[in-house]
């Protein structure tokens, strides 16, 4: 997708109706499916937020951008994610959050960044955190700059995103899963999945309704 043709659709993207947990359902596994809206609300979880940052690359054709977690001993070692963690005391709200840990993460400034608007919230049960997600967009292309977190950077094509054939399952095995089916979206040779799939699945909903 050309980067004005995106820039062009921002009103739309801003007024449209969130396609909200039936979008997310979509890209979830199992083991999400167990938990009600109700049954989230009495675990209260911790809070922490996401940005999803598209700008143009060099042939200005739209991306967004992903990351490979750093290996650690922790329930989302090497996973595929966006930028962002959990809200700091110094934080003045869930969008501050996301700002805050892109600028920390892979180096964008938060001025540079112009929030589109806010999507659903998505659970993740194993680690009982409830993320508000963001969608960003930069006019430039970036120039990142990664810290300790982050293994590497995944930028993504939006048209690899709407791309149906992108879309796959996959047998997986964790610390909290064994031998279960996942739906996952397969990126830049990457598997995506868990509240990363989720929340794109409702990105490419927006997008494509």
């Amino acid at each position: 997708m050309i980067f004005s043709d995106f820039t062009n659709q921002i009103n739309e993207l801003q007024s449209k109706p969130l396609g909200g947990l039936p979008s997310q359902l979509k890209l979830a596994p199992k083991l999400r499916m167990q938990f009600s809206e109700e049954s989230i609300k009495n675990k209260n979880p911790k809070q922490a937020a996401v940005l999803a940052l598209f700008y143009p690359d060099e042939n200005n054709q739209t991306r967004f951008l992903l990351t490979e977690r750093a290996s650690y001993n922790g329930t989302h070692s090497a996973q595929i994610s966006f930028p962002g963690g959990k809200i700091d005391r110094t934080d003045k709200n869930v969008q501050a959050t996301a700002l805050r840990e892109t600028f920390e993460e892979v180096g964008v400034l938060s001025e540079d960044i112009k929030i589109i608007r806010q999507l659903s919230e998505s659970y993740i049960p194993p680690s009982n955190f409830l993320v508000a997600s963001f969608i960003g967009l930069s006019q430039n292309n970036p120039v990142f700059k990664t810290n300790s977190e982050v293994a590497n950077l995944i930028e993504v094509l939006v048209s690899d995103l709407l791309n149906d054939n992108n879309l796959t399952s996959i047998e997986m095995e964790t610390s909290y899963m064994k031998n279960i089916e996942v739906p996952c979206f397969k990126l830049n040779g990457y598997i995506v999945w868990g509240a990363t799939a989720m929340i794109l699945s409702e990105i490419k909903d927006l997008l494509k309704s």
